[in-house]
Protein backbone atom coordinates (compact mmCIF):
# COMPACT_ATOMS: atom_id res chain seq x y z
CA UNK A 1 0.00 0.00 0.00
CA UNK A 2 1.21 3.50 -0.72
CA UNK A 3 1.92 5.39 2.47
CA UNK A 4 1.74 9.14 2.93
CA UNK A 5 4.69 11.20 4.08
CA UNK A 6 4.49 11.79 7.84
CA UNK A 7 5.14 15.17 9.38
CA UNK A 8 6.68 15.96 12.73
CA UNK A 9 3.58 15.13 14.74
CA UNK A 10 2.22 12.38 12.51
CA UNK A 11 -0.57 14.45 10.94
CA UNK A 12 -0.57 14.80 7.17
CA UNK A 13 -1.12 18.04 5.29
CA UNK A 14 -4.70 19.00 4.58
CA UNK A 15 -6.33 20.38 1.47
CA UNK A 16 -5.11 23.83 0.51
CA UNK A 17 -8.52 24.53 -0.91
CA UNK A 18 -10.09 24.55 2.55
CA UNK A 19 -10.75 28.26 2.40
CA UNK A 20 -11.40 28.53 -1.32
CA UNK A 21 -14.45 28.29 -3.50
CA UNK A 22 -15.27 24.63 -4.06
CA UNK A 23 -18.34 24.92 -6.23
CA UNK A 24 -16.58 22.85 -8.87
CA UNK A 25 -16.07 20.12 -6.32
CA UNK A 26 -19.79 19.51 -6.12
CA UNK A 27 -20.84 19.66 -9.75
CA UNK A 28 -21.74 16.53 -11.68
CA UNK A 29 -18.52 15.14 -13.14
CA UNK A 30 -18.13 13.55 -16.52
CA UNK A 31 -17.19 9.90 -16.76
CA UNK A 32 -13.62 10.87 -17.58
CA UNK A 33 -13.37 13.09 -14.50
CA UNK A 34 -14.98 10.56 -12.20
CA UNK A 35 -12.29 8.02 -13.03
CA UNK A 36 -9.58 10.24 -11.54
CA UNK A 37 -7.99 9.61 -8.17
CA UNK A 38 -8.91 5.93 -7.92
CA UNK A 39 -5.34 5.11 -6.95
CA UNK A 40 -4.00 6.50 -3.67
CA UNK A 41 -2.19 9.80 -3.95
CA UNK A 42 -0.15 11.97 -1.64
CA UNK A 43 -1.76 15.09 -0.24
CA UNK A 44 0.86 17.65 -1.15
CA UNK A 45 -1.08 20.86 -1.72
CA UNK A 46 1.19 23.62 -0.43
CA UNK A 47 0.46 26.26 2.16
CA UNK A 48 -1.77 24.40 4.61
CA UNK A 49 -0.90 23.62 8.19
CA UNK A 50 -3.28 21.61 10.37
CA UNK A 51 -4.03 22.56 13.96
CA UNK A 52 -1.70 19.86 15.21
CA UNK A 53 1.22 21.59 13.48
CA UNK A 54 0.53 25.27 14.04
CA UNK A 55 -0.88 27.75 16.55
CA UNK A 56 -0.80 31.44 15.90
CA UNK A 57 -2.32 34.72 16.91
CA UNK A 58 -3.80 35.64 13.57
CA UNK A 59 -6.73 37.88 14.50
CA UNK A 60 -8.97 36.83 11.61
CA UNK A 61 -8.85 33.15 12.57
CA UNK A 62 -6.59 32.04 9.69
CA UNK A 63 -3.08 30.60 9.73
CA UNK A 64 -0.44 33.29 9.48
CA UNK A 65 2.05 32.75 6.69
CA UNK A 66 5.07 33.24 8.94
CA UNK A 67 3.87 30.69 11.50
CA UNK A 68 2.95 28.21 8.78
CA UNK A 69 6.35 28.55 7.18
CA UNK A 70 8.10 28.15 10.54
CA UNK A 71 6.26 24.96 11.37
CA UNK A 72 6.69 23.54 7.88
CA UNK A 73 10.40 24.23 8.28
CA UNK A 74 10.53 22.16 11.46
CA UNK A 75 10.25 24.86 14.11
CA UNK A 76 9.15 23.75 17.55
CA UNK A 77 5.38 23.78 17.96
CA UNK A 78 5.69 25.67 21.24
CA UNK A 79 7.18 28.64 19.38
CA UNK A 80 3.89 29.38 17.66
CA UNK A 81 1.93 31.73 19.99
CA UNK A 82 -1.60 30.83 20.96
CA UNK A 83 -4.45 33.16 20.11
CA UNK A 84 -6.27 35.07 22.79
CA UNK A 85 -9.53 33.64 24.00
CA UNK A 86 -12.49 34.89 21.99
CA UNK A 87 -14.70 37.15 24.07
CA UNK A 88 -18.18 35.79 24.77
CA UNK A 89 -19.92 38.90 23.44
CA UNK A 90 -17.97 38.74 20.19
CA UNK A 91 -18.77 35.04 19.79
CA UNK A 92 -22.48 35.54 20.47
CA UNK A 93 -22.72 38.49 18.08
CA UNK A 94 -21.00 36.63 15.25
CA UNK A 95 -23.03 33.50 15.92
CA UNK A 96 -26.27 35.49 15.72
CA UNK A 97 -25.28 36.79 12.28
CA UNK A 98 -24.40 33.32 11.06
CA UNK A 99 -27.67 31.92 12.46
CA UNK A 100 -29.61 34.31 10.24
CA UNK A 101 -27.62 33.13 7.24
CA UNK A 102 -28.25 29.50 8.18
CA UNK A 103 -31.97 30.27 8.13
CA UNK A 104 -31.62 31.71 4.63
CA UNK A 105 -29.70 28.65 3.50
CA UNK A 106 -32.32 26.40 5.05
CA UNK A 107 -35.08 28.19 3.13
CA UNK A 108 -33.04 27.95 -0.07
CA UNK A 109 -32.45 24.22 0.37
CA UNK A 110 -36.19 23.71 0.87
CA UNK A 111 -37.13 26.01 -2.00
CA UNK A 112 -34.71 24.44 -4.49
CA UNK A 113 -35.26 20.91 -3.12
CA UNK A 114 -31.54 20.41 -2.59
CA UNK A 115 -30.02 17.40 -0.85
CA UNK A 116 -27.11 18.26 1.42
CA UNK A 117 -24.85 15.91 3.37
CA UNK A 118 -22.24 17.20 5.82
CA UNK A 119 -19.77 14.83 7.47
CA UNK A 120 -18.09 15.71 10.77
CA UNK A 121 -14.96 13.72 11.51
CA UNK A 122 -11.96 14.15 13.79
CA UNK A 123 -10.35 12.85 16.93
CA UNK A 124 -12.28 12.25 20.13
CA UNK A 125 -13.09 15.52 21.94
CA UNK A 126 -12.31 17.57 18.84
CA UNK A 127 -15.62 19.46 19.10
CA UNK A 128 -17.66 17.82 16.35
CA UNK A 129 -20.79 17.39 18.45
CA UNK A 130 -20.72 20.97 19.72
CA UNK A 131 -20.41 22.31 16.19
CA UNK A 132 -23.34 20.22 15.02
CA UNK A 133 -25.50 21.38 17.94
CA UNK A 134 -24.61 25.00 17.21
CA UNK A 135 -25.65 24.63 13.56
CA UNK A 136 -28.85 22.69 14.12
CA UNK A 137 -29.99 25.01 16.93
CA UNK A 138 -30.74 27.54 14.20
CA UNK A 139 -32.51 25.09 11.88
CA UNK A 140 -35.89 23.49 11.52
CA UNK A 141 -35.36 19.88 12.70
CA UNK A 142 -37.49 18.71 9.78
CA UNK A 143 -34.94 20.21 7.39
CA UNK A 144 -31.66 19.84 9.29
CA UNK A 145 -31.33 16.31 10.64
CA UNK A 146 -28.51 14.80 12.72
CA UNK A 147 -27.36 11.22 12.25
CA UNK A 148 -25.14 9.68 14.92
CA UNK A 149 -25.16 5.93 14.47
CA UNK A 150 -24.11 3.54 17.19
CA UNK A 151 -22.39 0.19 16.99
CA UNK A 152 -23.73 -1.81 14.02
CA UNK A 153 -26.07 -4.65 14.84
CA UNK A 154 -25.23 -8.25 13.99
CA UNK A 155 -27.45 -7.97 10.91
CA UNK A 156 -25.84 -4.69 9.82
CA UNK A 157 -22.40 -6.28 10.11
CA UNK A 158 -23.38 -8.66 7.32
CA UNK A 159 -24.61 -5.89 4.99
CA UNK A 160 -22.71 -3.93 2.37
CA UNK A 161 -20.67 -1.56 4.50
CA UNK A 162 -22.27 1.66 3.22
CA UNK A 163 -25.81 0.27 3.40
CA UNK A 164 -26.79 1.53 6.84
CA UNK A 165 -25.57 5.02 5.99
CA UNK A 166 -27.47 5.14 2.70
CA UNK A 167 -30.72 4.72 4.64
CA UNK A 168 -30.10 8.10 6.31
CA UNK A 169 -29.28 10.13 3.21
CA UNK A 170 -31.48 13.20 2.64
CA UNK A 171 -34.55 13.51 0.48
CA UNK A 172 -35.29 16.68 -1.49
CA UNK A 173 -35.19 19.78 0.69
CA UNK A 174 -33.19 18.19 3.52
CA UNK A 175 -29.76 18.58 5.11
CA UNK A 176 -28.22 15.69 7.01
CA UNK A 177 -25.33 16.17 9.44
CA UNK A 178 -23.38 12.99 10.17
CA UNK A 179 -21.71 12.97 13.59
CA UNK A 180 -19.11 10.48 12.41
CA UNK A 181 -19.90 8.62 9.24
CA UNK A 182 -18.74 5.81 6.97
CA UNK A 183 -15.20 7.00 7.74
CA UNK A 184 -15.40 5.00 10.97
CA UNK A 185 -13.87 2.18 8.96
CA UNK A 186 -10.80 4.24 8.08
CA UNK A 187 -10.40 5.40 11.67
CA UNK A 188 -11.53 3.61 14.78
CA UNK A 189 -12.40 0.31 13.09
CA UNK A 190 -9.00 0.07 11.45
CA UNK A 191 -6.96 1.26 14.43
CA UNK A 192 -8.82 -0.82 17.01
CA UNK A 193 -8.98 -3.93 14.85
CA UNK A 194 -12.75 -4.01 14.43
CA UNK A 195 -12.42 -4.75 10.73
CA UNK A 196 -10.08 -6.97 8.75
CA UNK A 197 -7.22 -5.64 6.67
CA UNK A 198 -9.08 -6.76 3.55
CA UNK A 199 -12.20 -4.82 4.61
CA UNK A 200 -10.06 -1.75 5.32
CA UNK A 201 -8.33 -1.92 1.93
CA UNK A 202 -11.65 -2.34 0.17
CA UNK A 203 -13.04 0.71 1.96
CA UNK A 204 -10.14 2.90 0.84
CA UNK A 205 -10.69 1.77 -2.72
CA UNK A 206 -14.48 1.97 -2.82
CA UNK A 207 -15.12 5.09 -0.69
CA UNK A 208 -14.13 7.59 -3.41
CA UNK A 209 -16.31 5.72 -5.89
CA UNK A 210 -19.22 5.76 -3.43
CA UNK A 211 -18.89 9.50 -2.88
CA UNK A 212 -18.64 10.24 -6.60
CA UNK A 213 -21.83 8.26 -7.05
CA UNK A 214 -23.59 10.37 -4.42
CA UNK A 215 -22.39 13.58 -6.06
CA UNK A 216 -23.45 12.43 -9.55
CA UNK A 217 -26.91 11.75 -8.12
CA UNK A 218 -27.18 15.42 -7.14
CA UNK A 219 -26.22 15.26 -3.47
CA UNK A 220 -24.05 18.12 -2.20
CA UNK A 221 -21.40 16.46 -0.04
CA UNK A 222 -19.11 18.31 2.38
CA UNK A 223 -16.48 16.72 4.61
CA UNK A 224 -15.02 18.48 7.65
CA UNK A 225 -12.12 17.19 9.73
CA UNK A 226 -11.86 18.80 13.18
CA UNK A 227 -8.17 18.95 14.00
CA UNK A 228 -7.16 19.15 17.66
CA UNK A 229 -3.74 19.07 19.28
CA UNK A 230 -2.65 16.36 21.68
CA UNK A 231 -2.40 18.87 24.52
CA UNK A 232 -5.89 20.25 23.95
CA UNK A 233 -7.44 16.81 23.66
CA UNK A 234 -5.82 15.86 26.97
CA UNK A 235 -7.19 19.00 28.61
CA UNK A 236 -10.71 18.20 27.39
CA UNK A 237 -10.47 14.60 28.55
CA UNK A 238 -9.47 15.78 32.04
CA UNK A 239 -12.35 18.26 32.05
CA UNK A 240 -14.74 15.42 31.28
CA UNK A 241 -13.37 13.41 34.17
CA UNK A 242 -14.08 16.31 36.53
CA UNK A 243 -17.61 16.95 35.24
CA UNK A 244 -20.20 14.23 36.04
CA UNK A 245 -22.49 15.59 33.29
CA UNK A 246 -19.78 14.99 30.67
CA UNK A 247 -18.29 11.74 31.94
CA UNK A 248 -20.54 9.74 29.63
CA UNK A 249 -18.50 11.13 26.73
CA UNK A 250 -15.47 9.12 27.84
CA UNK A 251 -16.13 5.73 26.31
CA UNK A 252 -13.65 2.85 26.48
CA UNK A 253 -12.76 3.62 22.86
CA UNK A 254 -12.05 7.24 23.75
CA UNK A 255 -9.74 6.17 26.56
CA UNK A 256 -7.96 3.70 24.29
CA UNK A 257 -7.36 6.47 21.76
CA UNK A 258 -4.93 8.12 24.21
CA UNK A 259 -2.57 5.18 23.87
CA UNK A 260 -2.86 5.14 20.07
CA UNK A 261 -2.39 8.79 19.13
CA UNK A 262 0.23 8.03 16.47
CA UNK A 263 -1.80 5.10 15.10
CA UNK A 264 -4.75 7.43 14.59
CA UNK A 265 -2.45 10.00 12.97
CA UNK A 266 -1.22 7.43 10.48
CA UNK A 267 -4.76 6.26 9.79
CA UNK A 268 -5.90 9.84 9.19
CA UNK A 269 -3.00 10.49 6.80
CA UNK A 270 -3.77 7.35 4.84
CA UNK A 271 -7.48 8.18 4.76
CA UNK A 272 -6.73 11.64 3.34
CA UNK A 273 -4.38 10.15 0.74
CA UNK A 274 -7.19 8.03 -0.69
CA UNK A 275 -10.30 10.14 -0.11
CA UNK A 276 -9.26 13.80 -0.39
CA UNK A 277 -10.41 13.86 -4.01
CA UNK A 278 -11.23 16.86 -6.17
CA UNK A 279 -14.93 16.03 -6.35
CA UNK A 280 -15.15 15.65 -2.57
CA UNK A 281 -12.25 17.33 -0.76
CA UNK A 282 -11.61 17.36 2.96
CA UNK A 283 -11.87 20.70 4.73
CA UNK A 284 -9.78 20.92 7.91
CA UNK A 285 -10.99 22.95 10.89
CA UNK A 286 -8.51 24.24 13.47
CA UNK A 287 -10.48 23.03 16.51
CA UNK A 288 -8.19 23.90 19.43
CA UNK A 289 -10.48 26.87 20.13
CA UNK A 290 -14.06 25.58 20.08
CA UNK A 291 -15.73 28.96 19.58
CA UNK A 292 -13.49 29.97 16.72
CA UNK A 293 -13.82 26.52 15.20
CA UNK A 294 -17.61 26.74 15.17
CA UNK A 295 -17.69 30.22 13.68
CA UNK A 296 -15.09 29.42 11.04
CA UNK A 297 -16.69 26.14 10.09
CA UNK A 298 -20.20 27.61 9.77
CA UNK A 299 -18.92 30.57 7.77
CA UNK A 300 -17.07 28.24 5.43
CA UNK A 301 -20.06 25.93 5.03
CA UNK A 302 -22.33 28.85 4.13
CA UNK A 303 -19.88 29.85 1.41
CA UNK A 304 -20.06 26.44 -0.26
CA UNK A 305 -23.67 26.67 -1.44
CA UNK A 306 -24.67 29.75 -3.45
CA UNK A 307 -28.02 30.72 -1.94
CA UNK A 308 -30.44 33.59 -2.10
CA UNK A 309 -33.03 34.88 0.27
CA UNK A 310 -36.35 33.25 -0.55
CA UNK A 311 -39.30 35.67 -0.50
CA UNK A 312 -41.67 34.54 2.22
CA UNK A 313 -45.39 35.28 2.13
CA UNK A 314 -46.73 37.72 4.68
CA UNK A 315 -48.17 35.90 7.67
CA UNK A 316 -51.39 37.28 9.11
CA UNK A 317 -52.66 35.90 12.39
CA UNK A 318 -56.35 34.94 12.08
CA UNK A 319 -58.80 35.96 14.83
CA UNK A 320 -58.68 33.61 17.78
CA UNK A 321 -61.71 31.57 18.72
CA UNK A 322 -63.14 32.84 22.01
CA UNK A 323 -64.55 30.76 24.83
CA UNK A 324 -67.49 33.06 25.37
CA UNK A 325 -68.57 32.99 21.75
CA UNK A 326 -68.34 29.20 21.62
CA UNK A 327 -70.07 28.66 24.95
CA UNK A 328 -67.08 26.88 26.46
CA UNK A 329 -66.24 26.86 30.18
CA UNK A 330 -62.87 25.67 31.45
CA UNK A 331 -62.81 23.11 34.28
CA UNK A 332 -61.45 24.38 37.62
CA UNK A 333 -57.67 24.63 37.59
CA UNK A 334 -57.61 22.98 41.02
CA UNK A 335 -58.55 19.69 39.34
CA UNK A 336 -55.27 19.64 37.40
CA UNK A 337 -52.01 18.13 38.60
CA UNK A 338 -49.72 21.15 38.67
CA UNK A 339 -46.02 20.65 39.28
CA UNK A 340 -44.48 22.43 42.29
CA UNK A 341 -43.11 25.88 41.40
CA UNK A 342 -39.72 25.52 43.07
CA UNK A 343 -38.20 28.38 41.07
Amino acid sequence: MSKTKHHRDGEGAASADAGGTPEASHTVMSSAESDDDVAPRRVTRAGVVTAERARDADSDGGVAGASAAAVEGGADEAEAPRRKKLKAEVYEAELAKLALELHKLEDWVTYRKLRVVVLFEGRDAAGKGGAIKTITAALNPRVGRVVALGVPTEREKTQWYFQRYVAHLPAAGEMVFFDRSWYNRAGVEHVMGFCTELEYQEFLRSCPEFERMLIRSGILLFKYWFSVSEEEQERRFLARLDDPTKRWKLSPIDLASRTRWVDYSRAKDEMFAYTDIKQSPWFVVNADDKKRARLNMIRHFLAQIPYEEVPSPEIVLPPRQTEKREGYMRPPITEMNWIPEVY
